[in-house]
């Protein structure tokens, strides 16, 4: 009987000092806390060329900071301004046979023309005048035959259609080509025009610039390298593309909207660094395969994404572990 009581009473003690540990691990424990794990992310800008080529230069190397038109690279562009030459070429031609088109005979053709219509116009009066002359003699008996008469007026209508051609030859002469085929010669012209603004963009695109400031993040390719079209050269960080990820418990989510601010702590800065919220995914991430229940819900995380200005982006680099703390 009395061994039994000394095990109770020793279970008894075991029992109160559990209870005491329970407690003060309790009271030591840290308050709730609303800071998230996150992660720096960045979205980059792959500088390319359309056309491909021998990289000629590369103006740029990782770690620069450019800004926006700033060269970046050449490639090699000796085909292409054979073309843009060609093309100049060809449209000073169909410039100067649309030109030639428009304008009439030359002087000297037109000279001679004018010239003929004179003599013409001088065998025309000589006709009339011996027509007439004929007409005054036949109204005189034996003094001219009808065939003389009739010599005479064929000769008079001659010489008239003679002179009418000639003129209408000198006004052909000074209206120049036909309306078709000044239309052909125009449309000519416009067709060289767009193959010349098609060359000069091809030779532009030869020389790539920064479509916007930011940190030359890497060069892909080498000085003497043959670049595919299409193919990045330079990747760029602009400081806007420059973001915080974390996860919110889905019992958190509705309390956070886009535009709320957030507080970043990175290592090695002792003060917060200052952004709002940009965004909310619409989807669940990590969720487990069972029906929902009050007891999953809690497993379920929405990501948050987190954007800065462009002074405080530039202290943050993709990859690097954050603490986001949001609201104000």
């Amino acid at each position: 009987m009395l061994g039994w009581m000394n095990r109770f009473r020793g279970c008894a003690i075991s029992l109160c000092a559990a209870f005491l540990l329970l407690g003060m691990a309790a009271g030591c424990s840290k308050p709730a806390s609303n800071k998230l794990q996150g992660y720096v992310e960045g979205e980059f800008v792959y500088v390319s060329a359309p056309l491909s080529g021998t990289l000629r230069a590369l103006n740029v190397q990782r770690g620069d900071q450019v800004k926006a038109g700033d060269p970046l690279f050449g490639l090699e562009n000796m085909p292409e301004k054979a073309t843009r030459d060609e093309a100049e070429r060809k449209l000073a031609q169909a410039k100067a046979n649309l030109e030639d088109a428009r304008k009439g005979k030359r002087p000297s053709e037109i000279d001679a023309i004018e010239a003929q219509l004179k003599q013409a116009r001088a065998a025309l009066v000589l006709s009339e005048r011996e027509m007439a002359r004929q007409e005054k003699l036949g109204r005189m008996p034996g003094a001219a035959s009808e065939q003389d008469l009739d010599r005479a007026r064929a000769d008079r209508d001659q010489d008239s259609q003679r002179v009418a051609q000639l003129e209408a030859e000198l006004k052909t002469a000074r209206l120049g080509s036909r309306i078709d085929q000044v239309a052909a010669a125009e449309a000519t012209q416009r067709a060289q025009e767009a193959a010349l603004v098609r060359a000069e963009w091809e030779l532009s695109q030869k020389e790539q610039a920064a479509p916007q400031a930011g940190l030359v993040f890497d060069t892909l390719y080498r000085e003497g390298e043959w670049v595919a079209a299409g193919r990045p050269i330079v990747s760029l960080l602009p400081p806007h593309h420059i973001k915080v990820r974390a996860f919110v418990p889905e019992t958190a989510l509705a309390a956070i909207r886009p535009g709320d601010p957030l507080r970043v702590t990175v290592d090695g800065i002792r003060e917060p660094l200052p952004g709002k919220v940009s965004f909310i995914s619409p989807r669940a991430e990590f969720t487990p395969p069972v029906i929902y229940s009050l007891e999953s819900r809690s497993k379920l995380v929405f990501m948050v994404e987190g954007v800065f200005d462009p002074q405080t982006a530039v202290k943050l680099n993709p990859g690097q572990p954050v603490d986001v703390e949001l609201g104000s």
